[in-house]
C-alpha cells in the first residue's frame, strides 16, 4: 500500500511502483470510480481496432487523406 498527496489542484501522482505493475504509460486513459468509501482507477484496456493498410502511413499519406474527406464532406452532392 502506498501513500499519495493530493496538491492544491486536487492531482494525485500514481507512485512508480503500481505504474509499472499495470503498464500504465503517459497518455493512458483510467477510468474513476467510487465504490463504498474507495476511490478506484482502472486502466482501459486499450483494445481498439486499428486500420491497417500493408504499410506504413507517412505524413503524407494521412495530410492527403484528411485533405480528400474535408473536400468530400463540404460537398453539397
Amino acid at each position: 500500500m502506498e501513500k499519495v498527496k493530493v496538491t492544491r489542484h486536487y492531482q494525485i501522482t500514481i507512485p512508480a511502483g503500481i505504474r509499472e505493475r499495470l503498464g500504465i504509460k503517459e497518455g493512458n486513459v483510467l477510468i474513476v470510480y467510487v465504490e463504498d468509501d474507495k476511490i478506484v482507477f482502472r486502466k482501459l484496456s486499450d483494445n481498439r481496432k486499428r486500420l491497417t493498410f500493408g504499410r506504413k502511413l507517412t505524413l503524407e499519406d494521412i495530410e492527403a487523406g484528411i485533405e480528400r474527406g474535408v473536400l468530400n464532406n463540404g460537398s453539397d452532392n
